[in-house]
């Protein structure tokens, strides 16, 4: 699996996502959007025009802000 979460090291949402991922043992690439031009231009482009966080990108399908539950159902 190709796993990209896009965030922020300030949004708890970004946290509680990596840390879920970090618990079932599942390998991330962690994009820091703060100051990151391309990353913004993603999620903007991604999201209708937001820059909504997190956003992950798993094996070219895009999640935006899923939560627990939902990620969860994404890592059954």
């Amino acid at each position: 699996m190709n796993i990209k979460i896009y965030g922020a090291d300030w949004c708890p949402d970004c946290v509680n996502a990596k840390n879920f991922l970090n618990s079932k043992g599942i390998e991330f690439e962690y994009i820091v959007i703060t100051d990151n031009d391309e990353a913004i231009a993603f999620l903007e482009k991604v999201n209708n025009g937001k820059r909504i966080i997190p956003t992950l990108l798993i094996d070219g399908e895009t999640h935006t802000n899923p939560g627990i539950n939902g990620l969860m159902n994404i890592f059954k």
